[in-house]
């Protein structure tokens, strides 16, 4: 198997790390012998809160404020995740990433530089119904206070349905959209047979 580019993108909630860290096993087994670049941004934005830096001390009044985290960081966390350690040849998974149009665009060019061909992009479609729900029911602290969850529900339609859309219209990246809501099995098992026939 060559290898491939996998990008999770979908509401919060929607399960993006659950599928991801099962691709990563499931590629692990297929492909033994080829290294897996895995990126959640999620994570490296609460890294990065949790330090005690001038920025790390920004970003969390903008966590606090409930307000979505500007672009730039976005792109510095996943842009020296890839400078400092893709090595060439592995597998990539992303999740997480991209959020917004400005971020879309700039991976684009990351994308090109490392010569990723065709992307897959794994949507996991979720109505914002759904996806509240399962925020309230995870106890993570970014989802403690239900207004918080009602902004990152309307930063989904507003900035990252934008990044999604100029995806489906490019040509280097194929868009698939995967029923998320079923069992974590369920939607696995439709991911995995949606990247076979992609992969022939």
């Amino acid at each position: 198997m060559s290898p491939k580019t996998i990008i999770f993108v979908g509401r919060s909630g929607c399960g993006k790390g659950t599928q991801g860290k099962l691709m990563q096993e499931y590629l692990s087994t297929a492909t033994p012998t080829r290294d897996i670049f895995y990126l959640e941004t999620g994570a490296r934005f609460r890294e990065l809160i949790a330090g005690d830096s001038h920025t790390s001390q920004l970003a969390k009044e903008i966590m606090d404020e409930g307000t979505l985290q500007p672009a730039f960081l976005a792109i510095h966390i996943w842009s020296h995740e890839f400078i400092e350690n893709l090595k060439g040849g592995e597998h990539m998974i992303i999740d997480g990433t991209p959020r917004t149009l400005s971020e879309i665009e700039a991976l684009d060019t990351a994308f090109t530089f490392y010569k990723r061909e065709k992307p897959i992009v794994f949507l996991l479609d979720v109505s914002s119904t759904w996806s509240k729900a399962r925020l309230d029911g995870r106890g993570r602290s970014d989802d403690s206070k239900a207004g918080d969850i009602e902004k990152r529900m309307s930063w989904f339609e507003s900035d990252v349905v934008p990044a999604i859309r100029h995806m489906e219209n490019a040509k280097m990246y194929d868009v698939i959209t995967i029923n998320g809501e079923q069992t974590i099995d369920q939607v696995h098992a439709d991911i995995i047979a949606a990247f076979e026939k992609h992969n022939g």
